[in-house]
């Protein structure tokens, strides 16, 4: 993968977010694909194969209008990648915003996912 073809997912993983559409989700995905939503604390986060994946997705019904997600690599390297960003959720916390800084650990095979692993963290709100 080089550094453009890993944007290029990464804005179709935010357009199959903003769209909520199956198809779009399958597509960025490998069949056997792992995404680890939360790799740790033992909440099962964890979904396994594209069919698992898609349902997480739809499962979870964000309003596009709501939220706003910028994401780029930070790192490539043959089949790996590390990207970068920030979600933001308009007015989901008690003070407004809600900004999420994130970082993807992404495995390629044939253009699409086969290992998405996320981190986040929730910046601080100034109070």
């Amino acid at each position: 993968m080089t550094t453009s073809e890993v944007q290029a997912w990464l804005d179709r993983y935010i357009e199959a977010w903003q769209k909520n559409d199956p198809e779009l989700v399958e597509a960025l995905f490998t069949s056997d694909a792992v995404y680890r939503f939360r790799p740790y604390g033992g909440d099962g986060r964890v979904a396994e194969g594209v069919a698992d994946i898609v349902s997480s997705w739809i499962d979870f019904d964000e309003d596009p209008a709501k939220w706003e997600a910028s994401y780029r690599p930070y790192a490539v390297e043959g089949d790996r990648a590390v990207a970068i960003g920030t979600s933001r959720y308009f007015g989901a916390g008690d003070e407004g915003d809600e900004v999420y800084h994130n970082c993807f650990l992404l495995r390629f095979a044939d253009g699409r996912c086969s290992e998405f692993t996320e981190y986040w963290m929730l910046e601080p709100s100034e109070s």
